[in-house]
């Protein structure tokens, strides 16, 4: 798996940079130079593009979770996590667990952590949020590693109400527009929905048909 995602990642470095005409830049520099500049300008930008309309909207589409889905989806992207169906789902199972941790340990209303500092309440809303989320994505076969900072972002009050949730999995779906763009533009088959790894996760495993199977 480590020398395919490496191969996609340099497939997608290389069909961008060959849709903007810039193949020069792999040709004087190393693999490694090329993939860490391209890492760093695509991040900067995805981000710049949901901060600004947040900026102009002044509502709260960016979050930190939102910054390792970025990295997921432009670094592996043909990973099961960062198919549009685990990246989705996995925010907002994050975000649902974050919120009914906060209305189970009484915290609905409470300032953020940040402010008020921890308390038993919020250890408890933490776990369990974090513990629920890691339950249902794996349950559900939607695996998606940053949406533990999501779930952790609202039970610690970061984004307390649940009106707020619209706009957390708008500014998800922006990114994930962004990634398809991207990465059909690379000549990636990023998928519309559910990737190849999604499927053959709930497939049964082959049963050996060797000496020991017979034993």
């Amino acid at each position: 798996m480590g020398i395919r995602n490496e191969r996609l990642r340099w497939q997608l470095v290389s069909g961008v940079l060959k849709a903007l005409h810039l193949e020069r830049l792999s040709q004087r520099y190393s693999h490694r130079a090329v993939m860490a500049g391209f890492s760093f300008v695509n991040g900067t930008i995805s981000i710049a593009l949901i901060s600004f309309v947040a900026l102009m909207t002044q509502e709260a589409f960016i979050f930190p979770s939102l910054g390792a889905t970025a990295f997921i989806l432009f670094h592996v992207p043909m990973a099961a996590p960062a198919s549009p169906r685990n990246t989705l789902c996995g925010h907002l199972i994050g975000a649902l667990m974050g919120y009914a941790s906060l209305y189970l340990f009484g915290l609905a209303d409470a300032p953020s952590a940040m402010a008020s500092g921890v308390s038993p309440e919020r250890i408890g809303a933490a776990a369990v949020s974090l513990g629920a989320t890691g339950f249902f994505m794996v349950w559900c076969r939607v695996p998606h590693p940053p949406a533990g900072a999501t779930a952790l972002i609202v039970s610690l009050g970061l984004m307390p109400q649940l009106q707020q949730l619209p706009l957390l999995m708008a500014g998800v779906a922006m990114l994930l527009v962004q990634a398809f763009t991207l990465n059909r533009l690379a000549g990636l088959p990023y998928p519309l929905w559910r990737s190849v790894e999604d499927a053959d996760m709930g497939r049964p495993a082959p049963v050996s048909l060797g000496t020991d199977a017979n034993r």
